[in-house]
């Protein structure tokens, strides 16, 4: 994870609406399983996404620049990376 350029992190990470852990899968599968999750959810709300892939700091904001979603950040907590996305379209 070391020179990651799209880890965005302050000292708090965003308020999740919905948790989707995805620990013990690894690429595309975090990608896939953000994506279902955030059709059902409403505009505005925001998912956090929990992984051990460390590619998804790569994946989902290209995904998020993509889909025109937002991406908020990646916190790492251990061994777990810690990935916000904010629903954008309803």
């Amino acid at each position: 994870m070391q020179g990651s350029t799209s880890r965005k992190q302050t000292s708090t990470p965003p308020k999740a609406d919905e948790v989707l852990d995805t620990v013990g899968t690894y690429c595309p599968v975090p990608v896939w399983e953000a994506a279902k999750k955030l059709q059902e959810m409403r505009a505005g709300q925001v998912l956090k996404v929990v992984s051990d892939d460390e590619g998804i700091e790569e994946d989902m904001p290209t995904w998020c620049e993509r889909t025109g979603n937002e991406y908020l950040g990646a916190w790492v907590e251990g061994e777990e990376i810690h990935v916000f996305v904010r629903k954008t379209k309803g």
